[in-house]
């Protein structure tokens, strides 16, 4: 490594991931009764407890607009020498992840609790007005804010339509192969066939299945479309000693990389190479690692497009060349190129803001060997990656195991 980084001294220690649900059996509860649910599931993975933990890291919570560190410290019982708020979309929870080994190893704290709840799901006898928790829907859509006033009057909104426009401006500058992006959702799912939590678990489909699907936006299909349910998901990131008394193989993060460059596609400079290009660069080479050295990636699949885009953009095949690529390798957790193993947000399934944090969970369950018949054969390293937006915020993380 050159220049400042990480020294691979801070590790994921012990995980917790909801199984997901489209239709929510769990009682409903307030976020900071999700922080607290999650925070005990994952120390007692981790086989800690709650006095090992003295830094929080949150997206945030229904309950307070403001001081969320310290309202979860407060209920939680757990005073923190390092709290902090990370609001990156789909990005937030690898970039939680690598700020808490920073933290860690600047001497901030010793162990970092990193908790995603799946959604704010409150109890119905407690739902307020959306004011008086701090919504007004997203916050792109506040009077004033350059979308509310230049994009969303003209219909440039929601998610479908701004990603189906990525793929057809990759499909007129490299051309497209229906068959080989299907291939993702198909080879994806196999790998939630093997993961009982998944969603879609013992509910295989084909390529053509796929290609059969409901046309959503032209070209993405319904199964190239995530699948949102309710879950949660976190990790415990912990110092080089604490680390070494845990339950579990240390998974250490070794290098990260951060890129945000614009909100809205209609500002992106180039539709087609994405922030992640950058991040991955930095996270590689903060790690000290090729692309090749990857034993599996966990990659950011909110639709099939964004899979291959972030494959090309992040090194792991040429520019443009990422259908062939799809197409010329399996994908399968006992494939040539292991891809989001669990099944990723496709098959496993979306569980709001803890998406991404599924993707974390991935690759450190796999380096940990915990993966079930799902498990990478020798399986030490991993690339995990987070985006936001459309295709906006992107972080990558490279982890470790001893």
């Amino acid at each position: 490594m050159t220049g400042p980084g990480l020294r691979g001294e801070a590790a994921i220690v012990g995980f917790v991931e909801l199984p997901p649900e489209r239709k929510p059996t769990r009682p409903q509860l307030f976020t900071i009764e999700q922080y607290a649910k999650l925070a005990k599931a994952a120390l007692d993975d981790a086989g800690l407890d709650g006095s090992s933990i003295d830094g929080l890291v949150t997206h945030g919570i229904a309950e307070s607009d403001m001081f969320a560190p310290a309202t979860l410290s407060e209920y939680l019982g757990i005073p923190i020498n390092y709290g902090e708020v990370v609001d990156l979309g789909g990005a937030t929870s690898a970039g939680m992840v690598w700020r808490a080994a920073a933290a860690i190893e600047l001497g901030l704290c010793e162990a970092v609790l990193v908790i995603v709840p799946g959604a704010y799901n409150l109890p119905a006898s407690a739902k307020r007005a959306p004011k008086e928790f701090g919504y007004f829907g997203a916050s792109s859509n506040n009077f004033g804010s350059p979308q509310a006033e230049f994009e969303i009057p003209y219909g440039n909104l929601g998610q479908n339509a701004p990603y189906a426009q990525i793929a057809r401006r990759y499909a007129a500058e490299f051309g497209y192969d229906p068959r080989a992006v299907a291939k993702i959702a198909a080879d994806q799912r196999t790998n939630a066939c093997a993961t009982p939590d998944a969603v879609f678990y013992g509910k295989p489909i084909t390529i053509d299945d796929v290609l059969a699907s409901p046309m959503i936006a032209d070209p993405l299909h319904r199964l190239e479309i995530v699948m949102p349910c309710m879950g949660g998901a976190g990790v415990i990131v912990a110092r080089s000693d604490v680390a070494r008394r845990s339950r579990h193989r240390p998974v250490w993060v070794k290098g990260f990389g951060e890129h945000i460059a614009f909100k809205t596609p209609t500002y992106a400079e180039d539709l087609l190479r994405s922030p992640i290009s950058k991040a991955a660069d930095k996270a590689f080479g903060m790690a000290g690692l090729q692309r090749s050295d990857m034993d599996m990636a966990s990659i950011y699949d909110c639709y099939t497009i964004t899979v291959l885009m972030s494959v090309e953009d992040a090194g792991f095949c040429e520019k443009g060349k990422g259908m062939e690529f799809m197409a010329s390798h399996d994908l399968t957790f006992s494939g040539d190129f292991p891809l989001n193993t669990a099944g990723g947000q496709l098959s496993f399934g979306q569980a709001g803001m803890a998406g991404g944090m599924h993707h974390v969970v991935d690759g450190a369950r796999q380096i940990m060997g915990r993966a079930g018949d799902a498990q990478v054969r020798d399986c030490n390293r991993a690339f995990v990656s987070g985006n936001g937006g459309i295709m906006s915020e992107q972080v990558a993380l490279v982890l470790q195991g001893d």
